[in-house]
């Protein structure tokens, strides 16, 4: 499997395969040793889970790599651990070579990547879990006031939004592309990228992930 993985990621000239790893411990030290910018990782592995594995290599927080768990399990505890231990994509093995190499490139670049119906998984769990789950995104604080009109739903947690901000919140949630933002709103893609890493800051989201749950939480979507 994993000579099969390489074989697809080096044939796309953006990507170079820098190391592999056949245990969890292994690729700890790895991508320790390595600093690659993605790791794609399995979940059942010897001496250490993927799951375990991932909280290891994300635990450095910024300047980690990009964790994307590709299993050949479509499980949900494996789903929402892989994303609670900060995995930024959750693909299964039987996934086509460009849906990998996609993955790829938007952990990468930053952002999360899962397929619609996963996104819906995670949207429907959160949202019928109780307020006492830990939030998958920080605390904006009381101090912070919520803007006016439909964004009054976030109360406590309010961040201040622009509405074009909001217009680009509510496309994510709907679990849509930097590309199509981009033909939905008539503008250009790297305005959307600007807008959403904007996002990301002010809701101290860790991903698009987050993001998606956070809107659904406060009724912005």
């Amino acid at each position: 499997m994993r000579a099969g993985f390489r074989m697809i990621l080096e044939s796309a000239g953006d990507i170079a395969v820098v190391g592999e790893a056949s245990t969890g411990v292994e690729a700890v030290a790895a991508a320790s040793a390595l600093r690659p910018d993605v790791v794609c990782m399995d979940v059942q592995m010897p001496d250490m889970d993927g799951l375990e594995a991932t909280r290891r290599i994300v635990a450095d927080g910024a300047g980690s790599p990009a964790v994307v768990v590709v299993t050949t399990f479509d499980r949900d505890d494996y789903l929402f651990d892989a994303l609670a231990a900060g995995a930024s994509g959750f693909l299964l093995k039987n996934a086509g070579p460009e849906e990998l190499l996609a993955a790829v490139r938007v952990a990468a670049a930053g952002d999360a990547l899962l397929a619609p119906e996963v996104t819906r998984r995670v949207i429907a769990r959160f949202a019928s879990s109780s307020e006492s789950r830990p939030s998958p995104v920080a605390d904006g604080g009381t101090d912070r006031k919520p803007v006016t009109g439909e964004l009054r739903a976030m109360g406590a947690h309010g961040v201040e939004l622009t509405e074009r901000e909001s217009e680009v919140l509510r496309l994510v949630a709907q679990a849509m592309s930097n590309a199509e933002i981009a033909q939905r709103l008539y503008i250009g893609e790297a305005t959307v990228k600007t807008h959403v890493s904007n996002l990301l800051q002010k809701l101290g989201a860790r991903d698009r992930v987050a993001a998606v749950v956070y809107a659904h939480r406060h009724g912005l979507a």
